[in-house]
């Protein structure tokens, strides 16, 4: 029994069948190495698998950089200031209040780091909320707790809940991935523009994931935007990242990136309806990126 989930015996019942079917359908995907999870006993960001997770590790370091000298030169003025700079070693203290070139420098010198900061934080901002023509485009919404999901071109939905511990065997993962993997997986082809339109249905929720540099709260009532290209096929996890309730924890994240082939086959098995297909025989093609 998965935990906190309130529900009717017929609600349990369409759940249960609407999952098993779903399994099925994603057996029927390859093995996929498992590429954006945590690591024990890391300290670092997960390895990057787009573009956008690249620029956020690119600031994480050069802010490392940064404020790692000026947490040095602070920690030693305070060390100056109490060893030459106490009443004992300096009995009668100064008596000036202002020194020009000094509150000249102190206001200059963060302002030219801020500015530095800035050349590379707008760029990488804007990359991440300007959302490039979609090749697929899915609806995410967050309930408490667990997630929504709706390919609005083809109308295929799911909902996606945690695997408690003895079913993780069952879907194919090992137990060390207890807490991150999922009953069903947002599956989506690798290098093509992926658009979310993530929303929530209760509370604010938060969608992540980590190894795609990508976050983006849920509101209830509004409609918000993230993307992103992924770059390597696998399976990448995530957790709701907005505390949501008591079983905040509880609601993961698993993304399936899979070749195009593979992704056009998925969304068959789905019953995905494909609008732009002139005949049911015909393939049928995923919109390429400009």
């Amino acid at each position: 029994m998965r935990l906190f989930k309130v529900i009717t015996p017929m609600t349990a019942a369409f759940v249960s069948v609407a999952a098993a079917t779903k399994a099925v359908a994603d057996d029927l995907l390859p093995q996929l190495p498992v590429l954006g999870a945590p690591v024990p006993d890391a300290t670092a960001l997960q390895t990057p698998f787009t573009a956008l997770a690249r620029e956020v590790r690119f600031l994480d370091d050069l802010l490392l950089w940064i404020i790692v000298p000026i947490t040095i030169f602070v920690t030693a003025l305070l060390i100056w200031v109490i060893v030459f700079h106490n009443r004992r070693a300096n009995p009668e203290p100064a008596r000036f209040t202002h020194n020009t070139p000094i509150e000249i420098a102190w206001t200059v010198v963060p302002a030219l780091i801020l500015l530095f900061i800035a050349l590379f934080t707008f760029p990488a901002l804007r990359h991440q909320q300007i959302m490039p023509e979609a090749d697929v485009t899915i609806k995410v919404t967050g309930f408490q707790w667990y997630w929504g999901y709706e390919y609005v071109d083809h109308g295929v939905e799911f909902s996606q809940f945690m695997l408690e511990r003895d079913e993780l065997a069952d879907y194919g993962y090992t137990d060390d991935l207890y807490l991150l993997a999922t009953d069903t997986a947002m599956v989506v082809p690798v290098n093509k523009n992926i658009v979310l339109q993530v929303t929530a249905a209760d509370v604010i929720h938060s969608w992540t994931i980590p190894a795609f540099g990508v976050k983006q709260d849920g509101v209830p009532g509004r409609l918000a935007e993230l993307w992103f290209n992924a770059e390597e096929e696998g399976i990448y996890f995530g957790q709701c990242s907005e505390l949501c309730g008591i079983a905040h924890a509880y609601m993961p994240i698993t993304v399936k990136v899979v070749s195009e082939e593979e992704y056009l086959a998925w969304l068959e098995r789905q019953g995905a309806q494909f609008a732009d297909a002139p005949q049911a025989e015909q393939p049928v093609q995923v919109a390429s990126s400009n």
